[in-house]
């Protein structure tokens, strides 16, 4: 099916089970322990080994040797892996760096063997028994020595901006000229990434923790130079992703190269330190805002620039797309640079580049807000634009920012706070309020599903895209019971796994959006066969109750498979709408917090997300994704930071017990609220995406909130006791 013109009236606008608030149905499976993750596969043919990966112990060098002999003479061993008896290889799409290293060595913690053994703990042993000769080079660990050899990004990712911003920006009466850094972070998800590889002859079958099938299954063939269809990925849980999971890692291609070496197949994890240093992360950034105002509050100039560091060949943190998009003004100025550096692979992390673009813009509107004497939500809805700001003749197919800051102001009690920070004091706290736009674009992506109607009236949907804890069990099967009437019961879903259609796969906030239009576009042709089986004339078909009605003819819809069951597959295509209009999510964040005045310490006190992002297609689960958003906002505000060891370049703190993430006690009451729309220029459920909105801003927001608690601006994240605690004593 293309999607290639606005959305009328089809059968998902009665909103019978889709939009209503529905508990996962994938819920008693995973409190049950009934869902199998990657590690815990049973139904695996041959006698399960474990692997264990020895990763790099130099950031930058070459292998001069490597001597294996006593790991493979140690207990339980079965097989070591290294570069010299892996075969040939090549590398994914995907990947920056090479998932073996050997003999170069391009990152810490890059693996360079796999020990495989009778138990997991054979297999850690011997691993510290392999001796390895290192020549290491001088490397690059530091952004700000290395920015000013930052290239500038090319293609999507080239400067690009509209009127005369250093013009207009020297002109301006009102200016501000700041620079902001947002530091290298971590997914840290709770479950590993993990693998079974298991071969039958040539071919491979691997359960592993992957967000993207599809692009798993692509590259995987293409390092172990193996046809695509002799490869299968099954990966129908997830406990957790954010973009750490979206790419081939080094747990599947050592996990496979164990097994084939052992001839049995291979159970594999990564342990905790080489999440952070062997998989990728976000890169830090350093980003200078520039912003030019009259003095009534309209921008007149806007400039934001920013530079990331990534290995070579790989690509910037794109912080600066949110900027291009989000307030009017007809001069302006984007830019990103890219340094290169010798620190493990930077990637994708949840609402790659807006979250780190926003942690610094919404600081910076704050900052003029307050130099201009005006409200910060005020300031905001006054500089709020109905059209692609480079591009005006190009509209947004919705957008309610100035919805979500109004409501959002009016129940979150914006107008009790005080426009001078360090006013409100509760004992030894000071109190504060900030707030902070949303904003993430929307993404669309092909996806396609199989749909069967069985002889007793069941629908099943099969497609290969993931629930990485999101709820998409769910949203797929209310897409199903809707298009066909049947209820929730009477649907299955079966995710996950690459024999199946190639969905959207979970990644970009396109996941929700992309993959129930593809079930979607499989229910419309199944319906289409459902009135032909029937040999029910012309007229619109109606589908509800377990029956199907064409003018005054009804029959139950399972006596149209009494011939057996009905299988139909189909995709969505998206068409050029996205071109014609710019396609976007949109909210306020409202966050109070109280400083510690003696010790700097800062909690939060409550949150407020207000979300404009189209039709909402289960609101239980959505409410889950923005709040666990906004506490990861909470995290990259106050807490969350890869150290890096700038002299042997590594994460230093690559554990949890090092690196910090909110905890329950952390986080205050959250409230969200789903602005009602329903966006018919995105695709047949017009819908768009929530999961990385509620991120966007929140930091920010947080940010701003301490500066309205303690008249104390800091600019460098996170925001550490340390940084302003010698400057709360004229508060205190």
């Amino acid at each position: 099916m293309k999607f290639d013109t606005p959305a009328g009236t089809n059968p998902i606008d009665r909103m019978t089970v889709v939009g209503k608030p529905t508990p996962r149905i994938d819920g008693p499976l995973k409190v049950s322990g009934q869902a199998p993750y990657a590690y815990e596969h049973q139904d695996v043919p041959g006698k399960m080994a474990y692997g264990y990966i020895l990763g790099s112990a130099v950031a930058k060098g070459t292998i001069r040797s490597i001597d294996t002999a006593r790991a493979e003479r140690a207990a339980g061993v079965v097989a070591v892996v290294t570069h010299r008896n892996a075969g040939k290889l090549g590398k994914g799409r995907m990947n920056t760096a090479h998932l073996l290293a050997g003999p170069q060595v391009e990152h810490y913690h890059q693996a360079v063997a796999v020990v495989v053994a009778e138990t997991f703990e054979q297999a850690r042993a011997a691993a510290a028994l392999i001796d390895v000769d290192y020549a290491r080079d001088a490397g690059r660990f530091d952004l700000v020595a290395a920015k000013p050899d930052a290239k500038e990004g090319t293609g999507s990712d080239a400067p690009s901006g509209a009127g005369d911003f250093e013009g207009a920006f020297a002109g301006a009466p009102v200016q501000i000229d700041e620079t902001y850094t947002t530091p290298d972070q971590s997914h840290a998800m709770m479950e590993p990434h993990a693998t079974i590889a298991a071969w039958e002859g040539g071919k491979l079958t691997v359960w592993t923790a992957n967000q993207m099938i599809n692009w798993g299954l692509k590259d995987l063939a293409a390092t172990l130079q193996l046809p695509v269809e002799n490869v299968r990925l099954i990966s129908p849980y997830i406990g957790g992703g954010f973009g750490g999971k979206l790419f081939l890692r080094a747990d599947v291609l050592m996990a496979a190269l164990g097994a084939r070496a052992a001839k049995r197949p291979v159970k594999l994890a990564l342990q905790r330190p080489l999440m952070a240093n062997n998989t990728t992360h976000r890169p830090a950034t350093i980003q200078r805002i520039r912003l030019g105002c009259a003095r009534d509050g309209k921008i007149t100039a806007i400039g934001h620039e920013s530079w990331s560091g990534d290995l070579e060949g790989g690509g910037p943190e794109a912080a600066t797309q949110q900027t291009k998009l989000l307030y009017a003004g007809a001069n302006r100025m984007t830019a990103l640079r890219l340094a290169v550096l010798d620190l493990p692979e930077a990637n994708a992390m949840r609402a790659p580049g807006e979250a780190p673009g926003m942690m610094a813009l919404e600081i910076a509107i704050d900052e003029m807000a307050e130099k201009l004497g005006m409200d910060p939500v005020a300031f905001r809805v006054l500089n709020d634009t109905q059209v692609d700001p480079e591009n005006p003749e190009r509209p947004f197919s919705q957008r309610n920012l100035v919805r979500c800051m109004e409501e959002g102001a009016q129940r979150f009690g914006w107008n009790r706070r005080k426009a001078k920070p360090g006013q409100v004091r509760d004992g030894r706290w000071l109190v504060g309020m900030g707030v902070a736009a949303a904003f993430r674009n929307n993404l669309n992506q092909k996806s396609g599903a199989r749909v069967r109607l069985s002889t007793s009236g069941e629908v099943s949907v099969e497609t290969d895209m993931t629930d990485i804890g999101t709820g998409t069990y769910t949203i797929i099967a209310q897409t199903a019971a809707e298009m066909m009437g049947v209820p929730l019961a009477k649907v299955n879903v079966k995710l996950g796994d690459s024999s199946a259609p190639v969905s959207a796969g979970s990644g970009g906030q396109w996941g929700a959006n992309s993959s129930t239009s593809g079930v979607y576009a499989a229910c419309v042709k199944l319906r289409e066969a459902v009135v032909a089986k029937l040999g029910f004339g012309p007229g619109e078909a109606v589908f509800e109750g377990g029956q199907v009605r064409v003018g005054n003819r009804t029959a139950d819809i399972a006596s149209a498979a009494r011939g057996g069951e009905i299988v139909v597959e189909d995709s969505i295509e998206f068409g050029d709408l996205a071109k014609k209009f710019q396609q976007s999510t949109f909210g306020a964040h409202f966050v109070e917090v109280a400083v510690d005045r003696y010790t700097g310490e800062t909690r939060v006190r409550r949150m407020l997300a207000v979300c404009a992002a189209g039709r909402i297609l289960n609101p239980t689960s959505a409410r889950s994704q923005v709040i666990g958003a906004m506490t990861m906002g909470v995290g990259g505000a106050l807490m969350e930071e890869l150290a890096v060891d700038k002299r042997f370049g590594f994460f230093v703190n690559h554990d949890l017990a090092g690196y910090e993430v909110p905890v329950h006690a952390d986080i205050p009451h959250q409230d969200v609220v789903f602005l009602d729309e329903a966006d018919d220029k995105v695709s047949p459920m017009k819908a768009k995406g929530v999961g990385e909105l509620g991120l966007c801003g929140v930091g920010a927001a947080v940010a701003n909130a301490i500066y309205n608690a303690t008249g104390v601006r800091i600019r460098e994240y996170p925001i550490t006791l340390d940084k302003h605690l010698d400057r709360l004593g004229e508060v205190a």
